[in-house]
């Protein structure tokens, strides 16, 4: 593993890529001008602005879209690649992707959703990534500032070992008490599913679990989770942390069934995933959860 990673520094240039759904144009031009009001310079890669000739879903062809990451990394003049939204299309790449290049290039990367996808391949390797608001959605929608604010602030400084991240939790948060340490793992809930039996699946044998998703059915939440158990992930895990899951109906009563009973700390409430507000948190890290203080901390430096 090569940790830390230098913290942005103003004046530095990041790439923003799309390795999965498109936007309108009007959108993608708000972005440069996004990173520009924090003092760094973006580079917007093809993909960004482009749509798959078949499905409309997906930002570019696969090949375009898998170059635009290749490229970011390669590029010794990118000190960060940014995703610009999630939606569908990360996973399509995972069996192409140059691993040792971005081995040989790491960096920060930041995204969350269905770079859940690629940020397990990161894992995997030893590299640590940041589930975190993406600049061509969550950053730029209106409202959402504080969001943009704190995740500058969070990349632009050192995150030394021993460094709390401590937010507010949500009001109607509950935990099992207890205190565990592991490295800090997951992401979107359907697709970390979804990668199970595959072998980019999350590592979970002692891990941190992190885990919120968006727009499901109590009973696909309840599928989703009974997936993850039978498959033994609930039971290799340390601890858990619970993001937002802004479903339809309250999914507490499903959440607790699956892992309260497992005698593992829980926290509940975190404020990352497809709700406001959305602050990063460093997957791949190796940190300490305790549910009694409502914190994680990082157990090794991952920005100098």
């Amino acid at each position: 593993m090569t940790l830390p990673y230098r913290h942005l520094r103003h004046g530095d240039l990041v790439a923003v890529i799309a390795p999965a759904g498109p936007l309108p144009p009007e959108r993608v031009a708000l972005v440069e001008p996004l990173f520009a009001s924090f003092g760094l310079r973006a580079r917007t890669y093809p993909s960004c602005h482009a749509r798959h000739p078949q499905h409309d879903f997906l930002a570019g062809d696969d090949a375009t879209r898998l170059a635009d990451l290749h490229a970011a990394f390669a590029d010794l003049g990118v000190a960060a690649v940014f995703c610009l939204r999630g939606g569908w299309g990360s996973a399509r790449l995972l069996d192409r992707i140059d691993a040792a290049l971005l081995r040989a290039h790491p960096k920060p990367f930041i995204g969350f959703s269905d770079i859940t996808a690629l940020h397990a391949l990161l894992v995997h390797q030893g590299q640590v990534g940041f589930h975190a608001p993406m600049p061509g959605s969550n950053l730029v929608l209106d409202g959402n500032q504080a969001d943009a604010v704190a995740l500058f602030e969070l990349l632009m400084r050192p995150l030394p070992a021993g460094y709390p991240f401590a937010p507010a939790l949500a009001p109607q948060a509950w935990r099992v008490p207890g205190c565990a340490s592991g490295i800090l793992v997951g992401g979107n809930l359907s697709l970390v599913a979804a990668l199970l039996g595959t072998p980019w699946a999350w590592p979970v044998q002692d891990t941190i679990l992190f885990l919120e998703d968006v727009s499901e059915a109590l009973y696909r939440v309840d599928r989703l989770l009974t997936q993850l158990r039978l498959a033994g992930v609930l039971a290799g895990a340390r601890g858990f942390v619970l993001g937002s899951f802004t479903e339809s109906a309250d999914p507490t009563a499903v959440l607790r069934e699956h892992l309260a009973s497992l005698g593992k700390p829980v926290l509940t409430g975190w404020p990352a995933g497809h709700a406001v507000p959305n602050r990063a948190l460093p997957l791949g890290a190796q940190v300490t959860l305790d549910a009694d203080a409502g914190t994680l901390t990082l157990d090794q430096s991952v920005l100098a």
